[in-house]
């Protein structure tokens, strides 16, 4: 165990270029007290690591010390072919790089590693898109991924759906994430830091001007926040509904994220009615958006409030009737 902890710190010194003894033990979950044994070993062996005081300090390797660190155990070969990404790689321009790479890769395992890893990238395969949508057209996306990796401003032509419609940006772009099939530009404009869907990219043009990368900038991290924020702001109402006893199976089916983990809080607590039911309250977009959503419920639903919303419903459901009376 502690050999494999060793190699990490080692790897970790290599890729990095400098760490601290804390950001060591919160990656290798160890005490600050273990990375200080485990670094005068690594020095012991003749590893040429120094230590920097201060605040900017932390470990370093000896300029120009570089080691060969290729031994995988079976479940690190393994997890290696569950990061090949065949579909969104391809969307990115680099199917064929991905494809020569995991080829090396296998080449270069021993026989046992190379059956295990082949198992796993004959059993298990990543198709991102959600059920019942189809994949977004991002003719711009090579474009504007060879843009974030080599760090090049970029200018914009989007399509937008308040008025007007189609803008002219100048974005540093950051990063790309692929969500639900759908792949996001995040980018930092004049305005601040801003996000696209590249689906809605109309034209892209690459300068040659380069940008300063934000200090600490963590991709995973900002779109954590920028979700939550996002459904801060989408779901701004609330609607208080009943539920019947044979929707409550199949709501994963129904209800968006948010409004399934209202549902599933309030089980808990809610006592069912006489026939069965039980009242919650959803986060809701607007009244206007939530009669399209909770007619998917058919009549396992009853709004009770707000006012505005149950009177929609209402309206929504005798226009249905006379839309399908048999004296039509």
């Amino acid at each position: 165990m502690r050999a494999s902890r060793l190699l990490s710190i080692l790897l970790m010194l290599q890729t990095r270029g400098r760490v601290t003894a804390e950001e060591v033990a919160n990656a290798l979950e160890v005490s600050v007290r273990t990375v200080y044994r485990d670094m005068e070993a690594l020095g012991a062996a003749g590893v040429p690591l120094y230590g920097e005081p201060g605040h900017q300090g932390g470990y370093r390797l000896l300029d120009g010390f570089r080691t060969r660190l290729n031994g995988l155990t079976e479940d690190e070969a393994e997890s290696l072919f569950l990061t090949g990404l065949p579909g969104p790689a391809a969307e990115l321009g680099l199917g064929a790089i991905v494809a020569a790479a995991q080829l090396k890769l296998m080449s270069a395992l021993p026989d046992e590693l190379r059956d295990r890893a082949a198992r796993v990238s004959e059993r298990f395969h990543l198709d991102a898109p959600s059920w019942y949508r189809a994949p977004d057209d991002t003719p711009h996306l090579a474009a504007v991924a060879d843009a974030v990796w080599n760090v090049r401003r970029v200018r914009l032509r989007y399509f937008r759906w308040q008025e007007p419609n189609e803008v002219v940006r100048d974005v540093d772009p950051l990063g790309l994430v692929l969500k639900s099939g759908h792949w996001y530009l995040v980018g930092r404009t004049r305005g601040g830091m801003r996000t696209y869907r590249v689906s809605r990219v109309l034209g892209v043009e690459v300068g040659e001007e380069r940008f300063e990368r934000p200090e600490g900038f963590d991709l995973a991290a900002h779109w954590a926040s920028y979700l939550r924020d996002f459904e801060e702001r989408r779901l701004a109402g609330t609607a208080t509904v009943r539920l019947s006893p044979g929707l409550l199976p199949h709501l994963g089916e129904c209800l968006d994220g948010a409004a399934l983990r209202a549902v599933r809080e309030a089980s808990g607590t809610a006592r069912p009615d006489g026939d069965g039911w039980i009242e919650v309250v959803l986060p809701i977009e607007s009244p206007e958006r939530a009669v399209h959503d909770l007619l998917r419920l058919g009549d396992d639903v009853e709004v009770v409030g707000p006012p505005e919303l149950r009177a929609r419903m209402a309206n929504m459901i005798a226009g249905l009737a006379r839309r399908y009376s048999p004296e039509r």
